[in-house]
């Protein structure tokens, strides 16, 4: 919640009390009911990796690059739609 606060300039307890406030509470027909896609995932971020020896690419290889100069690399088989949930929780 802080982290989206600071993003859009706005204290966060005004954030909490917005979400207390019925006036802001959405209209429970016009809300989809809840996704079973959306889950948070584990991540650890570390602050150096190790250098791994270069092999030939895979024929699944994927290296992707995220904001921050963080990449991600997929060598191998992979479930794409655990794929793209992780890309895309990453880069909220």
């Amino acid at each position: 919640m802080a982290r989206v606060a600071r993003r859009y300039a706005v204290n966060a307890n005004l954030i909490f009390k917005w979400l207390r406030d019925p006036r802001y509470a959405p209209d429970p027909a016009l809300v989809a009911p809840p996704s079973e896609e959306a889950r948070f995932l584990p991540v650890e971020i570390v602050a150096q990796t190790r250098s791994v020896p270069a092999a030939p690419a895979a024929e699944n290889h994927i290296e992707i690059e995220l904001a921050g100069g963080h990449r991600m690399r997929i060598s191998g088989s992979y479930d794409p739609e655990a794929l793209a949930r992780l890309i895309r929780g990453l880069s909220l």
